[in-house]
């Protein structure tokens, strides 16, 4: 019996959808174009080197994390990466895991500067967090 191939029927995003794509949370980090976009940023400036087999956070990386408020200088003992490449599902571009993406995560939920979409992973940027975002990372985004 011969197999039919028909292409996939379109089926719009949602808001929901695009949300999710935007900025989601990926386990206890940052995803989405909003993750990569971060991750991308950081390792322009040469805070971090992100590979396949891993991630560095650099001395001036360290210092900007650390006045951002990342507790990255604690480098607690354990199994924990403390910093490594994670490929985005939606991007196919790396964002930032391990303890340094979770960090970077908390601080944010903190700042208040990315509130929780109720019942998804995906995160929305408050105000605050556009102008934080772009004064400490050098984000570029959208207006909303």
């Amino acid at each position: 019996m011969a197999a039919i191939h028909v292409p996939p029927r379109y089926q719009p995003r949602s808001a929901r959808d695009e949300a999710l794509l935007f900025a989601r949370t990926c386990y206890d980090h940052l995803a989405g174009r909003l993750g990569v976009a971060l991750a991308d940023s950081l390792v322009a400036e040469g805070h971090v080197h992100l590979s396949e087999d891993g991630g560095v956070v650099t001395e001036t990386g360290i210092d900007l994390l650390s006045r951002f408020g990342a507790d990255v200088a604690r480098r607690t003992p354990g199994k924990r990466t403390f910093c490594r490449a994670c490929l985005d599902w939606s991007e196919r571009r790396y964002h930032i895991a391990g303890f340094v993406g979770a960090e970077l995560l908390r601080r944010s939920f903190e700042l208040e500067w990315l509130s929780r979409i109720r019942d998804t992973r995906a995160v929305i940027i408050t105000p605050a967090g556009r102008v934080g975002l772009h004064d400490v990372f050098g984000l570029k985004l959208e207006p909303a």
